[in-house]
């Protein structure tokens, strides 16, 4: 199986003989362009690109080199593949995320980035969900019961399933455990070279859902599925190096911080609000970023703080790092990494610092207005196309594409009865 992880994250592709997956890797392939051109149901929109104006013509592709990932089954094998050089490449989510990395190096530095991840579990296949408008869906467990040891006892089945299931993909999870919420559940990744890291979280989001529903399971990473609990988070865990040395430690800096550290921070603090497309791409990603539901509210930073967008974790050479936490765990993971780690590059560039770091409450934090998070996609979306760092960064054409890309998402939603504005108006208005 041959799979490209398009602008939304999924995993598109097809089917391959074993003489046609030699020829690609050998001489590389071709893919229809319209995965650049369609939004997550398969809707087209406009855009530059590609569409009706170009013959949905197709763009040349490549096989990501190595063995692939064994798929659960028979042992047949899964290999991602990419844009290869022409105006695609500029648009793929993997191959930006990789020019990014590209840039790390040239500044002397290398990445380590660790991927966790919110989701809920249902008991529910799509049919079901789908039967019941996705209301009064059945969690998995009756109750909340976060980090609760008789939920994983009862189970079991599930938690060593999904462990069993990352081992096979080769897609290692550290640990998995219950979260507050009624079927909600969080693992997190071992940290790795940043691209296999988001190699990773996207075959096994992917993966994962397969396998929940082939035992009569959903496993749901929208931002925020259910009313009046936490959303799910896509949080992101990123430190720099030189060589074997951390190049954010300093046992003289304040919490072990260094200076390039206080810099990176900064840079991902100033950056924030204007690259918050990325990391919170759908509507629904907007309805996660509220006070008290674990997910922060605007570009703050702190000491082991959960309350704030920059959570710096860590008290040695080894352990020290940042935690990105605005992500959703609707997000893209290349997109999430090039972000992330161009802005605090950016940072480093640019010499900023981040002032004081918050203490206590983030959400109480009195903000300046540049470091307040847009309200809404369609806000988000403006200050991503107005945003000079990510042209600098990410290139004019995957700027522009990828507003284009959440402006088609907004106007989708905008064309949309939905059930709160049947249920407030319906009668009475």
């Amino acid at each position: 199986m041959l799979g490209y992880v398009d602008l939304d994250g999924l995993i598109r592709g097809k089917y391959a003989t074993s003489a046609k997956l030699k020829s690609w890797q050998e001489k590389g392939g071709a893919f229809c362009s319209v995965v650049l051109g369609w939004d997550s149901r398969d809707a087209l929109y406009q855009n530059r690109h590609t569409g009706w104006h170009t013959g949905y013509h197709d763009d040349p592709i490549r096989v990501v080199p190595g063995p692939g990932r064994v798929m659960p089954g028979d042992g047949r094998r899964f290999h991602l593949v990419e844009y290869a050089d022409g105006p695609g490449a500029a648009l793929c989510p993997r191959r930006l995320a990789g020019r990014v990395l590209d840039e790390t190096r040239a500044m002397a530095f290398t990445a380590l980035a660790g991927f966790e991840y919110e989701f809920y579990v249902f008991r529910e296949t799509p049919a079901s969900a789908l039967a019941k408008g996705y209301r009064g869906l059945t969690p998995l467990n009756p109750t909340t019961g976060g980090y609760s040891v008789q939920r994983m006892a009862v189970e079991d089945g599930f938690f060593s399933g999904l462990m069993a299931l990352a081992r096979q993909l080769e897609t290692p999870l550290e640990a998995i455990h219950p979260e507050a919420g009624e079927g909600a559940m969080e693992f997190a990744f071992t940290p790795s070279e940043p691209l296999e890291g988001a190699d990773r979280a996207a075959i096994f989001k992917a993966f994962s859902r397969a396998w929940g529903n082939q035992n009569g399971l959903s496993l749901c990473y929208m931002a925020k599925p259910l009313n009046g609990l936490p959303g799910c988070g896509g949080h992101t865990h990123l430190s720099l190096w030189q060589g074997e040395q951390s190049a954010f430690y300093d046992p003289d800096g304040e919490g072990g911080l260094s200076q390039t550290a206080r810099h990176f921070i900064a840079g991902q603090l100033k950056y924030m609000p204007e690259l918050l497309a990325l990391y919170a791409p759908t509507i629904n990603s907007f309805t996660r970023l509220a006070p008290g539901f674990w997910a922060p509210t605007g570009a703050t930073w702190g000491f082991d703080n959960r309350t704030c967008s920059l959570r710096v974790v860590g008290d040695s050479a080894k352990s020290i790092r940042v935690e990105m936490r605005p992500p959703a765990a609707d997000a893209n993971p290349y997109l999430v990494l090039a972000a992330a780690l161009a802005s605090g590059l950016q940072g480093i560039r640019e010499g900023l610092d981040p002032g004081p770091a918050v203490k206590g409450n983030g959400y109480e934090a009195d903000l300046p207005p540049e470091r307040r998070f847009p309200a809404s996609l369609a806000e988000a979306a403006a200050r991503l196309r107005g945003s000079d760092m990510a042209r600098a960064w990410f290139g004019d054409a995957f700027t522009d594409h990828f507003a284009t890309s959440r402006e088609a998402e907004v106007a989708a939603q905008r064309a949309w009865v939905s059930d709160w504005e049947l249920n407030r108006y319906f009668e009475m208005i």
